[in-house]
């Protein structure tokens, strides 16, 4: 019998390490190391976030233009180095992206609560997003975890797989099945759009060229604030709410006072499944909550480094 235990008991041991080894993400993989790890990063962000709400929008898109890039693997945060310039200064993030010093606070109180580096920056992003989502009134979903991190960046595949917000329907479409994820995804996950601004550059074209597809009230109220050219980096909320994690987005859209080209293809009146969805998100909140739960835990599971692959940073902006 005690041998028939000591089997059992080397045999557990064996298939922990080896779903370590392949990869497996887990809900509880911080629970025996540390404990203390997701506790310390809600309350961070929910600090970050009562001095300034706008930083939940950042930390959730922190989270997509990582995983967009060579799957979720931190390499967003990584500055240029004498080998590679990194993902910040890529056309989506430039000027753009933001919160990376919240990213650095949040690694640093981690390592302090988890008395050493334990815990990725990849895992991080994911988490931080999740609690920024709930932080602005959003519901919650279990984020998968066991990430490591990469060791370098490319802005050329930042610029190509991140999609941009002039794509029409058919290309975002075909932007998101080659990342793995389908027209639910797409539509569930630009319901982020829920929270943050645009900046006047990247509608600029939509409210004065897009007059059959926008509200003219909404386009008149936003050539107060983007002139014809300049001011490209004045900012316009991405829907009447911007702090605040709810379905007024997909209500806009429906209106026709979509903020971006991308935003206002998946309503279009023509009846299609994107329309529908929006329809259906826009008056079943939790629908779309629970929609974007699952889409978000599909996009964190894009390509992750797992087991021996890739390390935990110390620091979040360079190799260790």
């Amino acid at each position: 019998m005690a041998a028939t235990q000591l089997f059992i008991t080397y045999f557990a041991m064996i298939s922990a390490i080896m779903l370590s080894a392949f990869g497996e993400l887990s809900v509880d993989f911080y629970d025996e190391v540390c404990p203390q790890a997701l506790p310390t990063i809600k309350v961070m962000v929910e600090e970050a976030i009562a001095l300034e709400p706008r930083m939940g929008a950042s930390l959730v898109r922190l989270h997509f233009h990582d995983c967009f890039v060579n799957g979720c693997d931190g390499s967003i945060l990584l500055d240029d180095t004498p080998d590679f310039i990194g993902e910040k200064t890529a056309a989506p993030n430039n000027n753009s992206v933001r919160g990376f010093d919240v990213i650095d606070q949040i690694k640093a109180a981690v390592n302090l609560a988890c008395l050493g580096n334990v815990v990725s920056c990849a895992d991080i992003l994911a988490v931080a997003a999740r609690d920024s989502v709930v932080a602005l009134g959003g519901g919650s979903y279990d984020v998968l975890l066991g990430r490591r991190d990469t060791t370098t960046a490319s802005r050329d595949a930042a610029n190509t797989n991140i999609p941009s917000p002039l794509l029409d329907l058919p290309d975002l479409i075909a932007n998101f099945e080659s990342h793995g994820l389908g027209l639910v995804d797409l539509v569930a996950l630009s319901g982020a759009h829920s929270l943050g601004f645009s900046r006047c550059l990247l509608f600029r074209n939509r409210i004065y060229n897009e007059t059959s597809t926008i509200d003219g009230d909404f386009a008149a109220s936003l050539q107060a604030v983007c002139p014809p050219s300049g001011d490209d980096d004045k900012l316009a909320p991405l829907d009447e709410s911007p702090v605040s994690f709810d379905t007024a987005y997909y209500q806009d859209l429906v209106e026709s006072r979509g903020l971006l080209h991308s935003d206002q293809q998946l309503f279009k009146g023509d009846g299609s499944l994107a329309g529908e969805l929006v329809q259906k998100y826009s008056g079943n909140r939790d629908a779309f909550w629970a929609d974007f739960g699952t889409a978000m835990i599909r996009m964190g599971n894009l390509s992750p480094l797992t087991g021996s692959d890739g390390e935990i940073r110390e620091n979040c902006r360079v190799a260790n």
